[in-house]
């Protein structure tokens, strides 16, 4: 097995329906182990071959048998988890710590804003320390850390423990993209709302893949055609019968987009950051209007006149 699971399941849930099934007995005519999937979608640095495998089974002899089997193609080579539980552990938590992450960078982005601070600032200069972790605020979708601490938790609560800190990290994180709508709410005050049009740029999870499960954008698109404002939305990376499906909502080719007023840059897409200004400037009436920068890929001291830029 190698999908992401809380501690338990591949022995507890897994085991027992294969013998059922089957009518074999684990362990005597066939055996089981654990490596989970560590794939980063759409980084071309750290793939299969370049991440250390984690694996585990229950047996010292499948495990040599897995290794090796890994090994063989896993030039980052392999690691011998003491038990599958520990395997499963190992990999939810990498995923926790990286939404309880994200979630802090959030929460201090909404901390700042309300005291004119900018993030991105603060960010940049308590790197300067060598033990500060570079994690950024962000919209946190997809089927891995939007999903993953769920698992646990759940595992945690049938065992009569109600987490704190994770629930409150997930809390904060699906919030934000509630967070992006009040961003646009509070500077499109003075506008007629049968007038309004906002431009979503960006409706993938994370960017430069075509995966949009979970995403944030499409939370975020709902909101505001619920209030009736009229939503456009364009993606380079996503495929449009996909999204449509999900969202009832059509992508539209950049020509299509119609002069907006807000353009929420949800999705840091390649073509995004190299276009920078060039790419927002024509999207909007007159050249004036709101940007909502959610990965901070703008120039902020390249702001153009009349716009008013807000950044994560």
């Amino acid at each position: 097995y190698e999908s992401t699971v809380y501690p338990g399941t591949t022995e507890e849930e897994c085991i027992p329906v294969l013998e059922e099934k089957s009518g074999l007995e684990a362990g005597k005519d066939f055996h089981i182990g654990y490596s989970p999937e560590r794939i980063n979608p759409g980084d071309r640095e750290h793939n299969f071959t370049t991440i250390k495998k984690v694996v585990s089974a229950q047996d010292e002899n499948t495990l040599a048998i897995i290794a090796d089997v890994y090994a063989a193609v896993v030039t980052a080579g392999v690691y011998k988890a003491t038990t599958i539980k520990v395997a499963e552990a190992a990999k939810i938590i990498e995923n926790t710590q990286r939404d309880l992450n994200i979630a802090l960078m959030n929460e201090l982005s909404v901390i700042f804003r309300k005291m004119d601070v900018d993030t991105g600032d603060v960010l940049d200069a308590a790197a300067t320390k060598w033990n500060f972790l570079p994690f950024r605020p962000g919209l946190v979708g997809g089927h891995c850390i939007g999903v993953d601490p769920y698992y646990l938790t759940y595992k945690a609560e049938s065992l009569g423990y109600s987490p704190e800190v994770i629930l409150a990290g997930r809390r904060i994180n699906d919030g934000m993209g509630e967070y992006v709508c009040e961003l646009v709410r509070s500077n499109i005050a003075d506008i007629d709302i049968s007038e309004c049009v906002v431009t979503i740029l960006g409706i993938t999870f994370k960017e430069n893949v075509p995966d949009i499960r979970n995403s944030k954008s499409i939370e975020i698109i709902k909101i505001l055609q619920d209030e009736g404002i009229r939503v456009q939305v364009y993606d380079p990376m996503a495929d449009g019968q996909v999204f449509y499906e999900h969202s009832g909502t059509r992508l539209l080719k950049k020509e299509e987009l119609l002069p907006s007023d807000v353009i929420v840059l949800a999705v840091a897409h390649q073509e995004f950051v190299h276009d920078g200004w060039m790419g927002i400037m024509p999207l909007l009436k007159d050249n004036t209007g709101v940007v909502v920068d959610v990965h901070r890929i703008l120039d902020k001291t390249l702001i153009p006149e009349n716009i008013k830029l807000l950044r994560f």
